[in-house]
């Protein structure tokens, strides 16, 4: 018999309640407060447009040492019968810890039965496999922390998309975007740009988060890495995360069907020392507009 959203929704609102439940305190299941009522309407009038994917993270300590790690989670519609997205991250890990311990979290993950719910199940797994990270990080660290000049690396993602509109989409991106400390801009519309520079590690995050679930027509066009003994921040093009938006043409009879004015955006890129990124992005030379 075929599962239906409904059913799997009902589940997750369940998963939710037991969670909240085993980790009680403030600050332990970080979760939008609009998030499960979402999901609560839908279920009561069982028609219209699905609610947005339930989206949240678990912190917890790790070890004797009481190290704080953080379970990101977003649910699919259809979990627990497809799998969650899930990533792993902490102060104390080096990228390379986090990524073979996120690595190793969705094998495990994957190894389950279909049907059943194992966010708690991840939480444990976390907790009993991340200690080995945590103290070659550790280790890393005290040996880094010997070296006589400190090096940093700034890391900008220029990443194409054939359009960005929903406002769900865009409010992830901006909010991914300022937790993890990324300067850039979102251009919405079509086509849609969005460029981020920050540290390799939290752009290489930004990019796995609003990439999943299955985000179609989005690819990673150009990267840059310029290494410095001084502050990263010195070498940042954007100061902020901005939002742009270059109307040209209106609508086209469709809601959401918009141009953007490229002439106009080849000309921000310029102010931005930048604009060698436009034919990397188009395939085509730009040409400023009158």
């Amino acid at each position: 018999m075929a599962v239906t959203v409904k059913e799997c929704l009902e589940l997750q609102l369940l998963e939710v309640e037991m969670l909240l439940s085993m980790f009680p305190q403030k600050g332990e299941v970080n979760l939008d407060e609009g998030a499960v009522p979402g999901v609560q309407r839908y279920l009561r009038n069982g028609d219209g447009a699905l609610p947005p994917q339930l989206e949240y993270s678990i912190a917890f300590d790790v070890g004797e040492a009481k190290v704080k790690v953080e379970l990101q989670v977003l649910l699919p519609h259809m979990y627990p019968h497809v799998a969650p997205q899930l990533f792993v991250r902490s102060n104390a890990l080096h990228r390379q810890q986090q990524l073979q311990l996120n690595t190793g979290l969705t094998s495990h993950i994957s190894s389950l039965d279909s049907g059943e719910l194992c966010i708690y199940e991840a939480v444990q797994w976390v907790k009993d496999n991340s200690p080995p990270y945590l103290e070659n990080s550790k280790i890393s660290s005290e040996s880094a922390s010997k070296e006589v000049v400190v090096k940093e690396t700034l890391h900008r993602m220029w990443i194409y998309s054939h359009h960005i509109y929903r406002q769900e989409l865009r409010k992830k991106i901006f909010d991914c975007a300022k937790k993890l400390n990324l300067t850039g801009f979102c251009l919405t519309g079509k086509p849609g740009v969005i460029c981020v520079e920050g540290l390799r590690a939290n752009c290489e995050e930004f990019w796995c988060v609003i990439r999943y679930p299955n985000w179609k027509h989005i690819s990673c066009k150009h990267t840059e890495n310029i290494e410095t003994e001084g502050s990263i921040d010195n070498l940042r093009l954007f100061h902020a995360f901005e939002d742009l938006q270059f109307q040209a043409h209106g609508d086209y009879g469709l809601r959401n069907d918009y141009h953007m004015d490229l002439g106009q955006f080849l000309e921000y890129l310029k102010q931005h020392r930048s604009g060698h990124i436009f034919q990397i992005l188009f395939g085509v030379k730009g040409k400023v507009s009158e």
